[in-house]
């Protein structure tokens, strides 16, 4: 089955592991390098696709100073071609639409299908609305890719800490899916009930405009370091105090996050046992030390069975 048709089939979870592009001036051989490390890594996970951050500086999202440097990486289509020509996995493509100038989106597109061989965009806006980007908005990139002549299969990010003090971000599900969006990735969770209210007003509005949801793939990662979860608070991740001390107060940090997250994903999964929304997870590691990768392997794997046990039930 094509990663399109599993994108659309509600009756079937979709499981994904995300990955960062390496260092902007990198030679061939390194990234072939580096590629070829993680494919040995995932190449028992029985994926059905890799997904691939557009890693920007996002600066003035905040004003807490970035934990890590900004370096900047490759063409993100570039190392999906690679990892793609390397692993047979199908790549989803993220892209931040905002910072080239709205007349090149189109060439950027005929490129991406052509040359690099991408079918599958997550498009991602600008970071903050302080900044007149010279791109399209987000809205304008949707309807461009829509009514592109190659038919993208693309999603796009949803945060449930946004609906908590909006509001209204099922809204903006809806609203976008309209505009052509097959999916939505979360940013990282470590908190349940901004996801569950999330899942549970959006499927209400579903049902009551009568329309059927898209799925929404819900991103876990292992933390085990303090700079690794001052890193994920800067990326606007909702850690709540008395899940740090947990973490923390472990012998074993990095497996207690493992712990952690495979419990926020059955808190979720009991909340929304009845809704008719399709899920996924993706799993990543934010950081670069072995444990934590060494984890997201783990983390998967566990993820995975719990949410394939899901949907046996259903």
């Amino acid at each position: 089955m094509e990663l399109k048709s599993k994108l659309l089939d509600p009756h079937r979870g979709l499981y994904l592991y995300g990955t960062t592009p390496p260092r902007q001036g990198s030679s061939q051989d390194k990234l072939y390098g580096i590629a070829e490390k993680l494919t040995a890594r995932l190449s028992n996970l029985k994926l059905d696709a890799i997904n691939v951050y557009d890693i920007q500086d996002e600066a003035g999202r905040t004003e807490v100073a970035r934990p890590f440097p900004f370096l900047p990486v490759v063409d993100s289509r570039e190392y999906s071609q690679i990892l793609k020509n390397l692993s047979g996995q199908e790549i989803i493509n993220y892209k931040c639409v905002v910072h080239h100038p709205k007349a090149d989106f189109p060439a950027w597109l005929d490129q991406s299908w052509e040359q690099f061989g991408l079918r599958y965009l997550t498009l991602v806006g600008g970071s903050t609305s302080n900044i007149a980007y010279p791109g399209p908005s987000l809205s304008q990139a949707s309807e461009a890719v829509a009514s592109h002549k190659y038919d993208f299969a693309f999603g796009g990010v949803t945060i449930a800490e946004r609906h908590i003090s909006k509001g209204n971000e099922h809204l903006k599900l809806i609203a976008k899916s309209q505009k052509g969006m097959n999916f939505f990735t979360s940013q990282v969770i470590y908190q349940p009930e901004a996801t569950i209210k999330l899942l549970q007003d959006y499927s209400q509005q579903c049902q009551k405009l009568k329309i059927s949801p898209v799925r929404i793939i819900l991103t876990f990662a292992p933390c085990g370091y303090p700079k690794t979860l001052d890193f994920l608070k800067w990326l606007g991740v909702n850690v709540p105090k008395d899940i740090e001390e947990e973490i923390f107060a472990a012998k074993f940090p990095v497996e207690k996050s493992v712990e952690v997250c495979c419990s926020t994903l059955r808190q979720i999964l009991a909340s929304v046992e009845l809704a008719t929304i399709p899920l996924g997870i993706n799993v990543e590691s934010v950081s670069i030390k072995k444990d934590e990768i060494d984890a997201s392997i783990e983390l998967f794997q566990q993820l995975k069975e719990i949410l394939a046990a899901y949907y046996e039930k259903k």
